[in-house]
Order: structure tokens, then sequence, then C-alpha cells
């Protein structure tokens, strides 16, 4: 018998933020540990009439390859992962942990590598996605290693991840409709600015996003969604920022981060623990120092920090850039084989400024 909180994340998952309509392929991947979920979707794919193809991971997969592969392994693109990416319909990728540092003594430069080998399908997916061949989202299964992480015991991260997903809602198909209606009139209003302002403390940023494109995130491309985001011109962020929450990247920390930009590049980059992951990301290729993504959260549902973007990012009340590869459905033109998200909170005294106006302040649209 399938829990009825999961029966309604798959319904949420399926009926709204992919979309699955019937006689198409929907992959669904992610750890054993989410099998319960896993079952859910699969049977609703099923009722819709489509096609699940699962694929399933098994605990310490990433650390056994990244100990044992060779140079050629790690520079192997899989032709079976290439078709899949460009032939599927939909993919709905679950976030379940067995060990959140499970990647911390794993070498970068072997990191570096591997990413670089699959730049290409990152290419696919994101270009597919962009022009709307392929619906995708990215979901989170409460496991005992992912509360451990946010500092909470499992019932109480359940609790979290559920609130976060407004799905204590009695509807909350139309909860994340209404939302997403919100979300697209402040990416509207954003849409007619040519410059943005970011000021906090120890953060003063400014970059230019005429002639891009706003995106609100409607709990589509990932669950749960609330956030408005898009790509800056590339070579006009200006000034400095000082990151609130740790930067993570693999399940790896990085503290205390600060970085300067000119002409839109980081030339500065300062960090209190984790320093040479941070330099060893800002060198992985020629876009890794610049900007892909400037963002402001929007989820109020979400108030605490939990070491998972997935949902940090959306907090209320924070904002977050991301170094590296842009979204192409931003106009964005950063290419990079990473996208690594920092975030910054507003709350106390934080304030944006659009083409000069003040618009938000302590974390919180004025308009």
């Amino acid at each position: 018998m399938i829990n009825p909180i999961l029966e309604k994340y798959a319904d949420v998952l399926v009926d709204y933020s992919v979309e699955v309509k019937e006689g198409e392929q929907v992959l669904i991947q992610g750890a054993m540990l989410a099998e319960p979920l896993i079952k859910a979707l699969y049977v609703k794919v099923l009722k819709k009439g489509a096609h699940p193809i699962v694929i399933p991971t098994f605990a310490g997969k990433d650390e056994l390859f990244y100990a044992n592969a060779s140079e050629s392994q790690l520079d192997y693109q899989s032709p079976i992962r290439k078709y899949l990416i460009e032939n599927i319909d939909n993919s709905i990728s679950i976030l379940a942990h067995y060990n959140t540092k499970g990647m911390t003594n794993v070498d970068p430069q072997k990191m570096k590598k591997r990413s670089l080998a699959n730049r290409e399908l990152m290419k696919i997916h994101m270009k597919r996605a962009a022009e709307g061949d392929l619906n995708w989202t990215l979901c989170q299964y409460p496991t005992s290693a992912d509360a451990q992480e946010a500092k909470m015991s499992l019932s109480e991260y359940e609790d979290f991840v559920f609130k976060a997903c407004h799905l204590y809602e009695d509807d909350p198909l139309n909860y994340w409709r209404e939302l997403g209606e919100e979300l697209k009139r402040i990416a509207d209003y954003l849409n007619e600015i040519k410059t943005i302002h970011y000021k906090s403390n120890d953060t003063d940023i400014k970059f230019n996003v005429e002639g891009r494109k706003w995106i609100a995130d409607k709990g589509k491309e990932n669950y749960p969604g609330g956030e408005v985001f898009t790509g800056p011109v590339e070579d006009s962020a200006e000034g400095h920022i000082r990151f609130s929450y740790p930067g993570i990247f693999h399940g790896k920390e990085i503290e205390d981060i600060k970085l300067s930009f000119e002409n839109g590049k980081v030339i500065k980059a300062s960090a209190e623990k984790g320093e040479e992951l941070l330099q060893t990301l800002l060198d992985t290729d020629q876009g890794s120092r610049y900007l892909g993504e400037v963002a402001i959260g929007c989820n109020y549902g979400i108030n605490k920090f939990s070491r998972n973007m997935l949902f940090d990012e959306k907090i209320g009340g924070t904002v977050h850039l991301a170094l590296g590869n842009s979204y192409p459905e931003t106009k964005g033109k950063n290419e990079s084989t990473i996208h690594w998200d920092m975030l910054c909170d507003m709350s106390e005294g934080g304030q944006i400024y659009a083409d000069g106006e003040l618009i938000y302040e302590d974390g919180q649209f004025l308009i």
C-alpha cells in the first residue's frame, strides 16, 4: 500500500511538474532508499498510459567509481545515457542520500575530469529542455542521512520536506498553480528591468539583465519551486558578495565564501574552509568564473537552511548566484561544465534595486 502523502507527491510531480501524457517515455531515477516514492511514481505513470523507465542506484556507487575508475573510465561518455537524454520525453530524478559525506575525500581533479566528460550530455539535456522537448524535475525523498545533514531528526526532516513542497495543502496542485501565477507576475515585472543591484551585509553587487529573460520557477524543473531567476549579461557583474551559508558541492562544504567581480569575472575569491575546492571549481573551464544565474528565493514555506540547494535556493528572503553554465531559456550565454549555486540572506537589511528603484527590502518584495 502506498503512503497517501507519497501519492500526493507523485500526483504533483507527474500531473504538474512534468505533465506526463499518454504514450510518453518517463525516466525515473534515484537511490533504492527512495523505493516508496519510486513505486508511487511508477504506478502513477502507468495509470497515465505512459511508459516508465526506472534506473535505481545503490549505496556508495559514486564513491566506488571514483576510487576505482581508470583515466579512460573517467573520460568515458555512456552511449546508453546519451540515447536516453536524446529520446525520453520526461525525467524525474529523486535525491535520496545514503551518506551526504560520501564524496568528501574524492580528488577534486577526478570530479573535474568527469564533469568535462559529461559536458555534451549536459548541453543536450539543457537544449532539449529549453526547446520544450524534454520535461524534467528534481525532487527529494527524506532519508536519515539528509536529515542529519539538515540537523534534524528523520520525522522533522520529513515534515520539513512535505511543508516545503506544500503537500499538506488540501489541493497541492492548485496551490502551485496559484503560486506560479504570482511568481510569473514578479518575473514579468523584472523582464522590463535593465540593471539589478543587490545590497546587504558585506554585499554590494550589480549586474545587467537587459535582453535576458527572468523565469518563474513554479515547481516544474525542480520541486519544490519558489524562485525567480535569470542569466545576467556575462561581462556585467561588478562588486562583491559574501555568502551567508556554506556552498555545497557534491556533499563538500565550502564556508564563508567571498567573491569579487570585475567585468563579469571572479577576480578574487576566498573561503574560511574548503578554499582549495573553491579555487579548483573556479578553474574548471573558461566559463566557471562567470555567473550563469542570479535569483531571488520566494518560497516562504522553507524557513531553514538544510544544506540542500534544492530547498535552500528557494528560501523566502534570500538571493543566490550560480557560477558556471547558464540556462538557455534565460537567454544566458555562459557555458561551463559546472552550475554551482551559493546563497545570501537578505532578511535583515537586504535590499534589491531595479534600475535604481528600491523594489525589495528585508526579504520581501515591495512591488
